[in-house]
């Protein structure tokens, strides 16, 4: 029986057979055609249709490839938009959500991300409100909450949260819920839509291989996009943006969350890495996710030093994250044997494993590879 019934996709990456490539949790590894589709970009697109590409394709780019992304995070046509960085998106996002409300609170995932503390605290200070970071175990809604921002996956120990049960926790008192999906977007199902999730934002770079400063995502329900005020009213976020009218009127759907010039290069490199998930199902990444981490973890949870952080249930991401006081050196041993993951101080390993192109025999590299290390 073939346990791994994803084997065919990795030959669809540029990848060294001589390293064990254990960082897509950070920064995806490259499929084989996006370094011929940026070179027609450039040559052709670019270098001889010049101008003329905008009207060929180039303009609508965020909104088709945001349907793209946004049928790998539950999310029907016209939802989602490619743009703009995570940050800025989140900025957004709790920006629309706080807009004209009555309530007196934003509150924040306590271990989150640090840019989405720090776009939070922005918000708080920008707005009035006050700030309340809480445990997602705890949060302690009230009345007075105005939105809640919460990680899929804690980026440091790979838990994953429960984005059901936490939305309409948030419900329940009548806040809304921005969800980050930076650590979840390509490697487990998500239902946007069906749960009836306010507001999410996520990168591509990740688990989604777009490249590195690939363009993030916002998705913005159809119901919600009437009431989505943004406060970065840039031009190609207008409703007739070469009209150049003087004053400001959003486009009517997910386009109004645009905001500057597309950053064409970087967003068909992403467009062309999509191709990959034409080839795979997400029930199997997700089973073959759960099934190389549950190895990797069973090889190293007795070695000497090290404590496993990832939850051995089913509610972890495709990260592993062990604990060991030596870590950063232990990380930088393990690069210098082509072993590649990284380090969160002040004692974190992290493995982020990509089931489209990671193997059980590389995990088994790595996990022997850490084990004359200790």
């Amino acid at each position: 029986m073939n346990r791994d019934p994803l084997a065919h996709v990795r030959d669809l990456f540029d990848l060294d057979d001589d390293v064990v490539y254990l960082d897509g949790n950070s920064l995806g590894a490259p499929p084989k055609n996006v370094a011929e589709r940026v070179q027609e970009v450039v040559k052709h697109q670019w270098g001889s249709r010049l101008i003329r590409s905008w009207s060929e394709g180039w303009w609508e780019t965020p909104e088709r490839v945001g349907n793209r992304v946004g049928r790998l995070v539950g999310a029907s046509a016209g939802q989602v938009v490619v743009c703009d960085s995570t940050s800025v998106n989140l900025f957004k996002a709790l920006m629309a959500a706080v807009r004209s409300t009555d309530r007196s609170e934003i509150v924040v995932d306590a271990g989150t991300f640090p840019t989405d503390g720090y776009i939070a605290q922005s918000v708080a200070e920008l707005t009035g409100l006050a700030l309340r970071p809480a445990d997602p175990d705890r949060l302690d809604l009230r009345d007075t909450t105005a939105v809640v921002l919460l990680n899929h996956v804690d980026y440091r120990t790979g838990r994953l949260y429960d984005m059901a049960a936490l939305t309409e926790q948030a419900h329940a008192v009548g806040a809304k819920v921005v969800w980050d999906l930076c650590h979840s977007a390509g490697v487990l199902p998500i239902e946007l839509d069906a749960l009836g999730v306010d507001l999410a934002v996520g990168c591509t770079y990740k688990f989604l291989n777009g490249g590195p400063g690939s363009p993030a995502f916002i998705y913005v329900p159809t119901k919600a996009q009437p009431g989505f005020h943004q406060p970065l009213t840039g031009w190609t976020g207008h409703q007739v943006p070469f009209a150049m009218q003087p004053d400001y009127i959003p486009d009517p759907g997910v386009s109004r969350a645009r905001v500057g010039t597309p950053d064409i290069l970087s967003m068909l490199a992403l467009d062309a890495a999509l191709d990959v998930w034409d080839h795979v199902d997400l029930q199997d990444v997700r089973a073959k996710g759960l099934a190389l981490t549950a190895h990797f973890m069973d090889l190293v949870r007795d070695l000497p030093g090290i404590e496993v952080l990832t939850p051995t249930d089913e509610w972890r991401g495709q990260q592993v994250s062990l604990r060991h006081p030596k870590a950063g050196a232990l990380m930088d041993a393990l690069i210098e044997r082509n072993v590649i993951g990284d380090f969160r101080a002040p004692d974190v390993l992290r493995f982020g494993f990509a089931p489209l192109y990671n193997t059980f025999e590389e995990a088994e590299r790595a996990a022997s590879t850490l084990k004359e290390l200790l």
